[in-house]
């Protein structure tokens, strides 16, 4: 069952992703879209490449990582690939 947090798009639900935040009726985490904010896609953007995310969503997202960033660092980290996976061609260093 999910689990409601302090913001009304967020939610936890044990039977997806673990547990990790996600937005509520999708299995998108907050991570995906940190990650994609990170890599300099504005926060209006990235309903173009999530297009099953609103603005409203992903704004949400965002200030729940505001709040929870050590939190979502850490799933971000977790889910990191290996840099030894990477194809050598797709390698930044």
């Amino acid at each position: 069952m999910a689990q409601a947090t302090e913001q009304p798009y967020i939610v936890r639900d044990d039977r997806i992703l673990s547990g990790e935040p996600i937005i509520k009726g999708t299995r998108t985490p907050v991570r995906a879209i940190v990650e994609s904010w990170r890599l300099g896609i504005p926060p209006e953007e990235i309903p173009h490449h999530l297009p099953h995310l609103t603005l409203a969503q992903v704004f949400a997202a965002l200030s729940y990582y505001c709040d929870h960033q050590a939190e979502i660092n850490a799933y971000i980290e977790r889910n990191r690939i290996p840099y030894e996976w990477l194809d050598p061609l797709t390698r930044q260093g």
